[in-house]
């Protein structure tokens, strides 16, 4: 049994606000593979998630088939607002995670963002990068369930959390604005504080008049914006290229 209740379909219906919500297999290894407190594993196909677990993520296999309990798809459905293709989801201990101390690698702020997916896919590039941590601004939940799926689950590699516009952790404020210099003139120090806003509004004036430095991405003439994600991977980008070590690894020559 996944849970130390007899009826795990209950124990998710009872305990799901509280807890992070792992929709589809590759949520569920990744937040395994970093950590995550998985709880409840909710299957319906239990023996193509054996079979994907065996074939994709060996070192978690047992992990997953011990913990994963049968259910139907209907069921399924009633629980995830749009279960994911690999008919599987999990609920996890949301964990307090803080940004390490000293600061080793840039932290992403994403200012009052809109897109739940933007926001998801900027936590995997922080994860694969070996980030500090993603900090939004604003009224949106970057644990809520489509971010995490749009993430991958990867919120357990990296800190993440929502925070007030005075809560920045320290480091140089490095703000990218259409208006500032260009990014390729410019060195993102390992503690800098990166702030993104929405491809609509943009950064806040709070945000703009406490910068350090505002920087640009390099964009053809009628061309408006970048995608969110796109543009912190650009920055992202442009911090590793300097350094010797990405995630750990030695860059090979």
């Amino acid at each position: 049994m996944s849970s130390e209740f007899s009826d795990p379909v209950t124990w998710w219906r009872v305990h799901r606000d509280d807890h992070v919500v792992l929709d589809g297999f590759h949520a569920i290894k990744h937040a395994l593979r970093f950590g995550a407190d998985v709880r409840v594993v909710l299957s319906a196909d239990v023996p193509t998630l054996t079979r994907l677990a065996d074939d994709l993520a060996p070192d978690v296999a047992l992990t997953v088939t011990r913990l994963a309990t049968p259910v139907s798809q209907d069921v399924l459905a009633t629980l995830v607002r749009r279960p994911h293709p690999t008919r599987v989801a999990a609920l996890a201990s949301r964990p307090n995670l803080r940004l390490p101390t000293p600061r080793t690698a840039p932290v992403i702020t994403l200012d009052n963002p809109r897109h739940l997916g933007n926001a998801g896919a900027v936590v995997r590039l922080a994860a694969g990068f070996g980030l500090d941590g993603v900090l939004t601004t604003g009224d949106v939940d970057p644990w809520h369930p489509a971010v995490v799926r749009a993430a991958a689950g990867l919120h357990f590699a990296t800190a993440v959390s929502r925070v007030d516009e005075d809560e920045m952790p320290r480091g140089p404020l490095f703000v990218l604005d259409a208006k500032g210099d260009d990014l390729r003139d410019v060195t993102v120090p390992d503690d800098a504080v990166l702030v993104f806003g929405s491809e609509r509004h943009g950064v806040s004036r709070k945000f703009r008049d406490r910068a350090d430095l505002v920087a640009s991405l390099p964009m053809r003439p009628k061309v408006s914006s970048y995608n969110l994600a796109t543009s912190v991977a650009m920055t992202v980008y442009a911090w590793a290229a300097r350094k010797e070590t990405v995630t750990g690894a030695r860059r090979q020559r």
